[in-house]
Order: structure tokens, then C-alpha cells, then sequence
């Protein structure tokens, strides 16, 4: 655990007592400040008490007697309206951060990479990490992705903090330094919480913004924003930054692209293949060929040689919920995308099959799925839940043929009953919302982790299914 000594003596507030709120309480005890805290959510004050801190009403409370707020990276501090623990804190001029910050001014030097964009960044971030194991350099993972930042060991002998950032945890960090900086991609997401998508594309500059002098910018140019963002960086390159571009679909001069399926690096006018995806599964679709990339790249900068990677990569997992392979029965193949809360994300898994039975739903985004037009011949049914059921029906009306239900119990009920229809011929029955999870789950995870249970329970290891196959 991160002590922060940083705000010793100092009264500190807590919004948020989720994870990274948790951890923040407990660095801030650890480091001798007044911790005060408060979540919307009782049941997340009664776990944060035995952490030591007080818990109470933060809108009751006089912020001109508080040294800084620290707020969850869910709640609102801009758009579409600041929480009001937020406005009480600015009216008081009292400073307003994230878990990161703190991090970020505690740890004893730290050398970060730090991986943003909108889609791709969890699959890369745990990339890089398994390079790293697998180099046996000491590092640790986390940030927005497995464990919070603050839970870290305050170690001299980690060589490397690798930590996914989300847009709203680059906003509250205005001390963060990273050694290596990465934009995978940028496209519409959160927008609510940014005003527009020069806000989002601000947000996610602060990774470069904030990179150390003589660092290395990792930008990916497969979307025109990120483009964007590398050529305004070589044009006003102030920090004697390297910057390498990534590509999942070319190889881009002076960085690592792909050429016929290859991770290539191409550095001093030099073409180097460095492994072979090809047949990889756990790291389907161009997408998945940038993380790759990007990862490459990071692993490149910091010397890590060519065959290490290459062994590496080949034996990566990939990770739950982000096109994740539960099984197959018969014909069909059943994958876990739960992680794709947007149409983007979404539009990346259906790139990657054809004869897809598509499940999806939740929350919508801004947007919903207009923009997927172009896979839908790629869906033979669509199941479609949840809040935006309706909504998403009417853009694939007369176009894919769907099924609107309640809950996902409800799909499998479906596919159930006309499995041995769908098992006559290959098909991929693919989880992948392009919706937010909210409306009927806690998490994204949640909502894949019942998808893989229903697929284990009900159709893999259902002795008495029976499928009437020619």
C-alpha cells in the first residue's frame, strides 16, 4: 500500500467508496492525514468504517476547512453537472483529484507506463504486463483495470508502474508523470461526462501532456482523433519526446504496425518481424493487432528483445470479458465480449466472425448503433434486452432479423429451444452489448460472468441437451 506522507496533518475528504476510494482512504490514514468520507451507497460506508475514517455527509460539511477532495472517477466533477460535494469543494477553492494524483506524488520514483483510449486499453495494459513477467522485470498492473493504484508496494526494487488510465483518472491527476504514454484510439464514449468530444479528446491528451522530458509517446493512427493528437505532437515536440505510431491494419514509418497478419517493427528504415498472429485466438481482429502493436512498441522502448516478446504474446490468455472464448457445443461457438459498452467496441468482435447470433443490450450509449450498419451482414439473429431493446430494434428493422427479451435468462430460454435451427450450420453466439450494464447489472462483469454460467450450465455441461442434428 502507497503511504501518503503528502498529505500528513492535512484533513482530507473521500468522495466514492468504491475500490480506488477504499484504497484512498486507507494510503491517506497511513499517511497521517483526517480522513473524512462519504458514498451515496450505505452499504459502502458501513465496509470503509474499519478503515479508520470518519464517515459523514460530506454535503454537511465546511470545505474552506478541507485541504482537498478526493473524488471517484464515476462521479461527476464537469458534466453533465458537478455533484454537489464537488460545487461545495469549488466554491471553496479546496482542490478537487483522484486516487492517481496521490499516487502519482507519493510513489518513490516511479517510472509509469500509463495506457489510455476508449477501447483496447485493458487488453494492452495486461499485454505489456505480461511482457514484462515474462522478461522477469519486476512491475506492478493496475489503475483502472484489476488493482487500484494506491494498493501498490512502495517498492524501489519495482521497476515499472504500468497503469490503465480512464479519461475521467487523467482529469484528476494534474501531477502525473509517465515515462511511456500510450493513446490507442480515440472515438465517441462518455461524452456526457466531457460536454463534447473535444472535452474526451482533452481528457485523453493529458497522458502526453504529462510525460516526462525525453519519454516516449505511444500513439495509435488507426482513428483520424488519435492521428490527430501524434501529428500535432511532432509538430510542437517541446519535451524531446520519441514518438512511435502503432497500426492494427499497416506499418507505419519509425513505429510497429502489422503486415499480413505479422507485428512488425520498422525503426531506422528497418523492417523486423516480430511474431506471427496468424491462427491467434486470444487476440482476434485488427483491433486486437493494435493492442499488439502498442505493446511491442512499449516493450521495444524499454529493451526488452524481439524473441522475448514474440514468446510472450504467443502466450498471452487474453483477459475475461473482451471477446473471451467460453466453449463451443456442436457448431456454434460462444464468446463473452461483456466489456464492449459501446458501438465501437461492439463494431470490433463483429469484424472478427461471420454468422453471428448477436446478443445485445443495456443502457444505451449516444448514438446506440447507427454506426454498425456495415457488420449486419455479418448477424444472422440478433437477441436484443434491457432499456435500449426497443431502441436498438428499430435500427436493425428490416435489415437483421431480431428477438426482444427481457433478460438474458430469457435469450438462452430462446436458444434453447431452437438450438438444434441454429446448430445445423456454424455460428458464433456473441455477447457483446454495445450498451452499458447498468439498467440490470452492477458491472460489466457481472453481466458476463452470468453469460459464461448460463453457457456452462445450461448448454456445455447440460447432460440431457439434446441437439437434432443431421
Amino acid at each position: 500500500m502507497i503511504v501518503a506522507k503528502s498529505y500528513s496533518g492535512k484533513r482530507v475528504a473521500v468522495m466514492g467508496l468504491a475500490l480506488s476510494g477504499q484504497s484512498a482512504v486507507a494510503a491517506l490514514k497511513a499517511g497521517g492525514a483526517d480522513v473524512i468520507a462519504w458514498d451515496d451507497n450505505g452499504s459502502k460506508c458501513k465496509e470503509t468504517e474499519p478503515l479508520g475514517a470518519c464517515i459523514t455527509d460530506l454535503k454537511e460539511e465546511d470545505f474552506t476547512k478541507i485541504d482537498a477532495l478526493v473524488l471517484s472517477p464515476g462521479i461527476p466533477h464537469s458534466y453533465p453537472k458537478p455533484h454537489e460535494v464537488v460545487e461545495q469543494a469549488k466554491k471553496a477553492n479546496t482542490p478537487v483529484i483522484g486516487d492517481i494524483e496521490i499516487f502519482a506524488t507519493n510513489y518513490v520514483k516511479p517510472r509509469i507506463i500509463g495506457i489510455t483510449g476508449t477501447n483496447g486499453k485493458s487488453t494492452t495494459t495486461s499485454l505489456i504486463g505480461h511482457i514484462l513477467k515474462y522478461a522477469q522485470i519486476p512491475h506492478e498492473v493496475g489503475g483502472n483495470i484489476g488493482h487500484p493504484a494506491l494498493s501498490f508496494e512502495n517498492d524501489t526494487n519495482i521497476i515499472y508502474q504500468v497503469l490503465e488510465l480512464s479519461s475521467y483518472q487523467l482529469e484528476l491527476a494534474p501531477s502525473l508523470s509517465c515515462e511511456i504514454g500510450v493513446i490507442l484510439n480515440i472515438s465517441p464514449d462518455h461524452l456526457d461526462r466531457h460536454g463534447d468530444m473535444r472535452g474526451y479528446i482533452k481528457a485523453k491528451s493529458k497522458i502526453i501532456e504529462g510525460l516526462t522530458n525525453n519519454g516516449t509517446a505511444v500513439i495509435g493512427i488507426d482513428d483520424p482523433d488519435s492521428r490527430y493528437i501524434g501529428e500535432g505532437l511532432r509538430q510542437n515536440n517541446c519535451k524531446n519526446l520519441s514518438i512511435q505510431y502503432v497500426s492494427g491494419n499497416h506499418l507505419p514509418k519509425n513505429g510497429v504496425g502489422i503486415v499480413d497478419g505479422c507485428v512488425v517493427s520498422y525503426v531506422n528504415a528497418e523492417e523486423s518481424i516480430i511474431v506471427d498472429l496468424n491462427g491467434n485466438t486470444t487476440l482476434p481482429g485488427t483491433h486486437n493487432q493494435q493492442n499488439a502493436a502498442a505493446a511491442t512498441s512499449v516493450a521495444l522502448t524499454i529493451g526488452i528483445s524481439p524473441e522475448i516478446i514474440k514468446a510472450a504474446i504467443l502466450t498471452f490468455s487474453g483477459l475475461p470479458h473482451r471477446q473471451e472464448l467460453i466453449g463451443s457445443y456442436k457448431n456454434l461457438t460462444f464468446v463473452n465480449d461483456s466489456k464492449a459498452t459501446n458501438a465501437d467496441a461492439t463494431a470490433r468482435a463483429l469484424s472478427c466472425y461471420k454468422s453471428i447470433y448477436w446478443i445485445a443490450g443495456g443502457r444505451a450509449k449516444q448514438g446506440g448503433i447507427e454506426s454498425l450498419g456495415k457488420y449486419f451482414p455479418n448477424i444472422k439473429h440478433a437477441f436484443l434486452f434491457g432499456e435500449c431493446a426497443k431502441e436498438f430494434a428499430l435500427t436493425l428493422e428490416g435489415k437483421v432479423g431480431y428477438t426482444i427479451c427481457d433478460t438474458i435468462h430469457d435469450i438462452f430460454d430462446i436458444i434453447l429451444s431452437d438450438l438444434y435451427i441454429a446448430g445445423r450450420q456454424y455460428g458464433v453466439v456473441l455477447l457483446s452489448p454495445a450498451a452499458a450494464s447498468f439498467d440490470q447489472f452492477s458491472s460489466y462483469e457481472v453481466r458476463g460472468n452470468i453469460f459464461r454460467s448460463l453457457v456452462n450450465d445450461k448448454i456445455i455441461g447440460n447432460s440431457k441437451l439434446k441437439l437434432n442434428l443431421p
